[in-house]
């Protein structure tokens, strides 16, 4: 028996209208991120929504329309692009503060608590829940996140913008990022830099792959320098030696080095390969990756047991565990005050001198206590740092012969790799185009992770960082070309992905990246190191250290210093590239007015050679 037209219609027609009532009851109405400055979506019933505006500063149905002081402080201060504008030149005004101290600390001051307020304390959300509850604050296992991930039922990856799939990951690095030409970076970031920013942050980016790129292993969720001690501390132990507080080492050619695995018992990550003599152990399970890695992994231990012999001339009567515990906790200001006076200092560009201060904080709301964050993580892959080949003492190696070859360090010496870094040019991050074929792979298992945890657009994460979004391609690129290739892949600029955006988004004059990630970058930076308990009321005081000199250590910390002391020949070294030609007279300056004025480093160094 047949149906009659009319009864087939009107069948076609309910399953169209059930559809269309099923897609309308699934679309989650928070996917389109109707709430704006940072008020809260929440869901009632399956198709409507309510924003809290609670202290945003904003009310209204989505909270748009500003409260008075609200609308006088927005329509007062400056662009993000105005202040760089302001610190990277007017030099001579810029040494003038410098030199008036409560003007810099005002400045200073405002600087960090402007920038740390933008970071969610306590945590908010993680990969697995868009809402706040006890176990994203509370379960440490996991990365926090900045803002919620895109609900599984939006329409598209997205939200409710772009396309209904995301274009291919291997499509996004070929045309979008992978290096034609080398780009060096025209602030003259050298590779010594390079290494740093790789080394340093290994302590806090720790994904457990085995979970998932939610998840991290990092138990610290900070600078605790578990990239030098280990996470653990069955890690801990293997590493020390149990005397004076020192950790192990070995004396190759006079010149202290890490031990290796067979003396330790540590787990190192190294191919089958690598012979035994060269697989040094260290804090960090990742550092025989590279020779860049494993030379600071060697300058750190050094300067650990260096300063374990002071702290023995000041207090004979300590036992290993103090002078070991004390030791660390002196390396943890150090590293705070090196990166904030001289790699922050560096990546700014600023005229206005960065100073590590904790007191600027004490009368300030803040508080001490930091979550590594997935976006933070996410943004800080700046592998086109990375040149094509590694020139070390006129020899050069490309990628193959580099990776997992310890020797390198053996054949040239910690000095000479130093010296060679100090003068290899580095590669410019923003302005697309400049990731390292050889290690493409990285590239596209960034943009495969930030999928499975679901991040929301660039233009989001603007917002949340109050910068305005992007309204075109090329307003985000500053060219046609590479605009043209995003537009053909995303479709809709609110689509575009967030770490693509920010490797493609077009540079800051003459900088290295480009607005957005400095703006999102920085406030992580600066809450993750003045957020550390040393830096606290309690904390911060020389008993902390060792008594004064101890706190010395600390407070005059430097990169070159740590060179210096730690060093053959003292190599002058900086985050730029050599080119002053007085940089011998600032490496003999830098090296007489050392932190410790009695005590020589080469004859410290001959009695750790004593002692094996």
């Amino acid at each position: 028996m047949h149906s009659s037209p009319t009864a087939t219609i009107m069948t076609l027609l309910g399953i169209f209208l059930c559809s269309l009532l099923a897609s309308s009851i699934a679309a989650n109405p928070c996917c389109s991120n109707p709430c704006q400055n940072r008020g809260v979506c929440m869901t009632v019933g399956f198709d409507r929504y309510e924003c809290d505006c609670t202290r945003t500063g904003y009310y209204g149905e989505n909270c748009t329309t500003p409260e008075f002081l609200t609308w006088l402080r927005v329509t007062l201060k400056p662009s993000p692009n105005t202040v760089h504008y302001i610190l990277t030149h007017f030099k001579g005004v810029w040494n003038i503060i410098n030199n008036i101290s409560f003007l810099q600390n005002a400045i200073m001051r405002y600087v960090l608590t402007s920038r740390s307020h933008l970071i969610d304390s306590p945590p908010t959300y993680n990969s697995y829940y868009a809402y706040k509850n006890w176990e994203a604050y509370s379960n440490i296992s996991y990365y926090t996140r900045s803002l919620p991930p895109v609900e599984e039922d939006c329409p598209t990856p997205m939200g409710v913008k772009g396309k209904k799939e995301l274009p291919s990951v291997k499509e996004v690095v070929e045309k979008l990022l992978l290096r034609r030409k080398f780009i060096p970076d025209p602030q003259g970031t050298n590779v010594m830099f390079a290494f740093f920013a790789q080394h340093f942050t290994h302590q806090f980016f720790k994904t457990d792959v085995k979970r998932g790129a939610a998840f991290t292993k990092g138990l610290g969720h900070g600078v605790d320098l578990s990239h030098i001690y280990g996470e653990s501390l069955d890690r801990q132990h293997k590493l020390r030696l149990k005397k004076n507080g020192k950790l192990k080492f070995q004396i190759i050619d006079g010149e202290m080095y890490p031990p290796t695995v067979n003396d330790t018992g540590v787990e190192m990550l190294y191919p089958p390969h690598v012979p035994e003599h060269l697989q040094f152990a260290v804090g960090q399970e990742v550092f025989g990756l590279v020779p860049g890695l494993m030379m600071y992994a060697t300058i750190w231990l050094r300067e650990h047991n260096r300063v374990c012999d002071i702290l023995m001339q000041e207090h004979p009567e300590w036992d290993d565990e103090r002078i070991y515990q004390t030791a660390k906790l002196i390396l943890i200001g150090e590293t705070i005050k090196i990166v904030i006076e001289d790699y922050v200092q560096h990546l700014s560009g600023y005229h206005f001198k960065l100073k590590f201060d904790p007191e600027l904080l004490f009368n300030q709301r803040f508080q001490y206590q930091n979550r590594i964050a997935a976006e933070f993580n996410t943004l800080y892959h700046w592998h086109p740092l990375l040149p094509d080949t590694f020139q070390i003492n006129g020899q050069e190696y490309n990628y193959q012969q580099f990776l997992y070859n310890n020797s390198v360090m053996l054949e040239h010496g910690v000095s000479h790799m130093v010296e060679s870094f100090t003068k290899q040019q580095a590669g410019r991050v923003a302005g697309g185009r400049n990731f390292p074929a050889a290690i493409s792979r990285v590239a596209m298992a960034s943009i495969q992770q930030s999928r499975e945890m679901r991040y929301q657009s660039l233009n989001e994460y603007r917002k949340r960082f109050t910068l305005k979004p992007f309204k075109s391609f090329e307003e985000l690129t500053g060219e046609k070309e590479l605009s043209a290739e995003l537009e053909e892949l995303y479709g809709d600029i609110d689509a575009v992905e967030f770490y693509t955006g920010l490797l493609v988004e077009q540079p800051r004059p003459g900088a290295i990246f480009g607005e957005t990630m400095v703006e999102i970058g920085a406030p992580f930076s600066l809450k993750g190191l003045m957020g550390n308990p040393i830096c606290s009321p309690e904390y911060w005081k020389p008993s902390t250290f060792g008594g004064r000199v101890g706190f010395d250590i600390v407070n005059s910390a430097s990169l070159q210093k740590l060179i210096c002391n730690n060093v053959k020949d003292c190599p002058f070294t900086s985050f730029n590239i050599l080119r002053s030609k007085n940089a011998e007279l600032a490496r003999i300056n830098t090296s007489s007015n050392s932190a410790l004025d009695d005590v020589n480093p080469t004859v410290l160094l001959k009695e750790h050679t004593s002692e094996l």
